[in-house]
């Protein structure tokens, strides 16, 4: 944020106030007298209505009308901001990139529709006060709408040239902005509203911004009816999940003063809880919300706390509007931006502890539809993206080093899973409460065994034609060493799975599963081959063209990169969570986090170890962990550039598509994990317990 004197925050105001003047007035004026011809016409005069309407909720918001105002009248305000890109509405749309390059060809068409967008995200700094965001949104939207006066072969460039000169020209003080609420619980907008407001009336779901919908009133009321009692336990998982993630990679925790919360609205409850059980722990917390500018976006990814999407659709169209932008020069000063930013916060950079993360999951099913439309990466571009991810990761680790901060992650359902929310939601609480002991016990018995082999052989029953060799490094000293780390409940709630990197070489196959959620995205038949640990081939059979479904797997889980390695490869354990997922019908709907422990798992990308190769990692009992490389990462001591991708994509083989994992010994005898989806090995057969009962 801009610092000034008293006098320089005077000056500040004054001119700030007189630019908002002007500025409001034109934009009252489009809508009064707009000189624009069909079909550009509707397109602004609609714009510009909700320009000012945004400006009258953030009025309300200052003068305390808004929160003053009854439930129904909140209720009213949320869908008057909100009801343009509902799914029912949204087939005319001008966030539509199909409908905008209908109704104003190409590439007006996208640019408009980019401007859409970008304007919607106006309803974030509304609420919380940001009058500054606002202006040099409103700003733009008057520069782009004088293009329109005499349109011509010059006003595409005209208005590709505008939306870059306010990229540019606004970097600055947007990335800034974002790292500031990352690290400084000064900004505590969030914070207060769920310390300071009255949780069991619905009333205070709206101060948020964020669009409420029926999952965010109805946990909200259902963590409302729970006991004080429920309520501190559920907090206490969490936030003790967090201490442990310390205790366990031996780092100081008094040395931190500042935790990050992300969650889910509705949630509020449990997070109250927590907050006060993290200051217990001597730990101030900061929350922000997702990214509402493209400047700061990251694809599909939600960062921060945020509501159920309004239209998944919507938010899939437009996972890529930077592409307008984007070039080398917009990266390098990025960068340079977000260096400079940790630089002038380094020392709050210090007493970061982490983020502790709720997820949620049960959200219907979605399937994106691709549009022609939308905007996309050129390849230049993904390759610019790539660079981007990389060097934004050193800087982070930079001022964030790896090994000093920690985290935890945490699942619940949500209403939308259905009718048996309840019961899930309490089975979800099981799942994250199990007995660590005796897990602890299992995994250390199935590691014994994973260690003594040379590669594991994963065999699926048909109809998953999963057959690959997954290759292990050589431990020197056994009784010292292991390649494989016993994940507990602790920074990755719930218990249970065992994960190596595996080696490259040598790791051959096929990797196939018959339906699986990456993202919030829904795969049929994902099927990956592997040659050397690196991904040879793909397809899924989502699309009616092999090009489509080829295309699909390379967006979204290759990342637009031409090939990724194996990074990692799991046995999960929690028979439990697999359990719930089947009895009931929720398999799809868990979250990576809960459906990684409930069968073997690999995941592309980077290693499980990124950027930390170095930090020393033990198992409870006291074996160090080696397999932290593999010939990839190894290549960061010569070229970095070569060595990282930016993702890690976990890729789960439920139990009853098993039909074994086996390990195999350098002599090729074989110690058998799991045979046809049940826990064969010895010392494992508890895990049996929850399969055998469904």
């Amino acid at each position: 944020m801009r610092e000034f004197s008293e006098t320089g925050q005077v000056e500040w105001n004054e001119m700030l106030s007189e630019r908002e003047e002007l500025a409001i007035e034109r934009i009252q004026s489009i809508v009064k007298e707009n000189e624009l011809t069909t079909p550009y016409s509707e397109f602004f005069v609609k714009e510009a209505k909700f320009l000012l309407l945004v400006r009258e909720a953030y009025e309300k918001v200052c003068d305390g009308s808004l929160s003053a105002s009854s439930l129904e009248e909140l209720e009213q305000w949320n869908e008057r901001l909100y009801e343009d890109i509902k799914e029912e509405t949204y087939a005319q749309c001008y966030g539509n990139p199909e409908y905008a390059v209908k109704i104003f060809g190409e590439p007006i068409g996208r640019q408009l529709c980019f401007l859409y967008a970008e304007l919607r995200g106006l309803i974030v700094p509304a609420f919380e006060k940001r009058r500054y965001d606002l202006l040099i949104y409103f700003e733009l939207f008057i520069e782009i709408y004088c293009y329109f006066t005499e349109v011509n072969e010059e006003t595409c460039y005209l208005v590709k040239s505008a939306i870059r000169y306010f990229v540019n020209d606004y970097c600055s003080d947007m990335v800034d902005n974002r790292i500031e609420e990352m690290l400084d619980p000064k900004r505590d907008f969030a914070v207060n509203i769920i310390m300071n407001s009255d949780l069991s009336d619905p009333k205070y779901l709206y101060q948020f911004g964020e669009y409420i919908g029926e999952n965010e009133r109805k946990i909200s009321a259902y963590l409302a009816a729970m006991s004080e009692e429920k309520i501190e336990d559920m907090a206490r998982t969490y936030t003790e999940g967090f201490r442990q993630g310390f205790i366990s990679e031996n780092i100081d925790l008094s040395k931190k003063s500042v935790v990050n919360i992300r969650y889910s609205v509705g949630f509020e409850r449990m997070v109250r809880a927590a907050i006060k059980q993290f200051k217990a722990m001597g730990l101030d917390t900061v929350i922000y919300r997702t990214a509402f500018a493209s400047i700061n976006k990251n694809q599909n990814a939600k960062i921060g706390y945020f509501s159920s999407s309004i239209n998944r659709q919507y938010d899939y169209d437009h996972r890529f509007d930077d592409a307008i932008y984007l070039n080398k020069a917009f990266i390098a000063k990025k960068l340079e931006v977000q260096k400079a930013s940790y630089e002038k916060r380094k020392e709050l950079a210090r007493q970061f502890a982490g983020p502790a993360v709720i997820e949620t999951f049960g959200e219907k099913e979605f399937f994106p539809v691709k549009k022609e439309e939308a905007y996309s990466l050129s390849e230049h571009q993904q390759e610019l993206m790539k660079e981007y991810r990389r060097e934004s990761k050193l800087i982070s680790k930079e001022y964030l080093p790896s090994d000093e901060y920690s985290f935890t992650i945490i699942a619940y359902p949500i209403p939308e899973i259905g009718k048996d929310f309840d019961a899930i939601f309490a089975e979800t609480v099981k799942v994250n409460t199990l007995d660590v002991a005796m897990y602890r016990e299992i995994q250390t018995k199935m590691i014994e065994a994973l260690d003594e082999g040379e590669f594991v052989h994963i065999l699926g029953k048909a109809p998953n034609h999963t057959d690959i060799m997954i290759s292990l490094h050589e431990i020197g000293n056994k009784e010292k060493e292991t390649n494989f780390e016993n994940c507990l409940a602790d920074v990755n709630i719930p218990v249970g799975e065992a994960f190596t990197s595996p080696k490259l070489t040598g790791t051959n196959g096929c990797y196939h599963v018959s339906t699986v959620y990456l993202n919030g995205l829904k795969y049929k038949d994902l099927s990956i081959q592997f040659k050397d640990g690196m991904i040879a081939d793909y397809t899924c059979k989502n699309f009616e063209t092999e090009e489509e479904n080829k295309a699909f797997v390379k967006e979204n889980v290759l990342y637009n990169q031409e090939t990724l390695p194996m990074g990692e490869f799991a046995i999960g354990t929690n028979t439990t969570a697999y359990k719930m997922g089947r009895t009931y019908h929720i398999e799809q709907q868990l979250p990576i986090l809960i459906a990684e422990k409930t069968g073997p798992h690999i995941a592309v990308g980077d290693t499980c170890y990124s950027m930390a190769e170095e930090n020393k990692t033990y198992n409870p009992d006291g074996k160090e962990i080696i397999a932290k490389d593999n010939e990839c990462s190894e290549l960061r001591k010569t070229d970095i550039t070569k060595a990282y991708f930016s993702c890690h994509t976990d890729i789960t083989i439920p139990y009853d598509e098993l039909q074994k994992i086996e390990v195999v010994k350098k002599d090729q005898s074989t110690i058998t994990i799991i045979e046809n989806g049940r826990f064969v090995l010895a010392g494992t057969e508890q895990l049996n317990e929850a399969l055998d009962s469904l």
